[in-house]
């Protein structure tokens, strides 16, 4: 018996990038400020006892920081980095919202790919100020017609925007 092939559709993403004069230390001081912190897990939980929509909702969203989103995951690459040479901080973020991503992903389950975010925060190779990328998640999410999905994704794109703007 033969296994299956994948299937390989190409796309187009795009990167956002901003660099500031802020310290990294300062960025991230800030994105915890504004972004509440939980687990995937808890967030799971709080759907799990039989809560209806409206329960669900203002479970989640009492976990949120005021951007809207709360942090699911953080990998601090400098932990590590040292090892092999690299003095830099780095840390990457997974971070979303369940009720934002079921705007995008009633429209298309595999949204659910690009939902929540990742955004990478490092300090800049000079010393002087720090970046924060992230791939734009309208970029990734839609690949083909589907004008609900793209103006759900377009107002995430926003959101994290204005997560940006309080930030950078």
């Amino acid at each position: 018996m033969s296994e299956p092939l994948p299937t390989i559709r190409s796309f187009h993403g795009q990167r956002m990038e901003y660099q500031t004069a802020r310290s990294f230390d300062d960025v991230l001081s800030s994105l915890r400020e504004h972004v509440g912190q939980t687990t995937i897990r808890e967030v799971d939980q709080q759907g799990a006892d039989g809560a209806t929509r409206e329960e669900f909702e203002a479970r989640v969203e009492a976990l949120a920081g005021d951007s809207g989103f709360m942090l699911f995951l953080e990998v601090t690459h400098s932990e590590w980095l040292p090892v092999f040479g690299i003095h830099r901080k780095v840390i990457r973020w997974v971070f979303g919202n369940p009720i934002i991503a079921y705007t995008m992903i009633r429209h298309d389950i595999t949204a659910a790919l690009f939902a929540p975010v990742e955004l990478l925060l490092y300090e800049n190779e000079s010393g002087g100020g720090s970046t924060i990328l992230y791939d734009l998640p309208s970029s990734l999410m839609v690949l083909g017609e589907n004008p609900p999905l793209l103006e759900a994704a377009k107002v995430l794109d926003q959101k994290i925007a204005d997560l940006m703007a309080q930030i950078a």
